[in-house]
């Protein structure tokens, strides 16, 4: 599902709570950003400050864990000692083949994993927000510079 800025607000008014403007601008946000980019809460604290929309970190916090809760962000674990997020794209879906040395990150998409994913939880019961698969490795050029 693709969100804009009225499904966003009709789902959040369904579970209670608003739209507010920061939720909106935060959107806005992930839906421009390039394809393959990640933004951390700290990141996206400062791409909005350069953008004169000031919006308090612990705000940030709340609303990207909101947004990873509703299926709307991915919340990722890119082997920094912080999450990054990005929209979720179900279309789009990929995953993450990461070098603990020095965080390179390639995106690859496999429907293998996402198959298994859906089958199990379709299985259990459970309404498939999101399957991601991370893979930690060393790149070739770190491997080459250990040696």
């Amino acid at each position: 599902m693709t969100y804009t800025a009225a499904s966003l607000k009709a789902e959040l008014n369904e579970r209670g709570w608003r739209l507010t403007p920061q939720r909106e601008e935060i959107l806005r946000v992930f839906q421009n950003l390039p394809a393959g980019e990640h933004l951390s809460a700290e990141d996206l604290y400062n791409h909005l400050l350069s953008r004169n929309s000031p919006i308090s970190l612990s705000t940030i916090y709340r609303t990207l864990k909101l947004m990873a809760r509703m299926g709307l962000l991915r919340e990722l674990d890119l082997a920094e000692d912080h999450k990054h997020y990005e929209l979720n794209q179900p279309l789009k879906h990929h995953h993450h083949l990461i070098c603990v040395s020095c965080n390179k990150t390639i995106e690859f998409k496999s429907d293998s994993v996402l198959k298994i994913g859906a089958k199990t939880a379709e299985k259990e019961g459970y309404h498939l927000l999101d399957c991601q698969l991370t893979i930690h490795g060393v790149c070739p050029t770190c491997q080459r510079s250990l040696v």
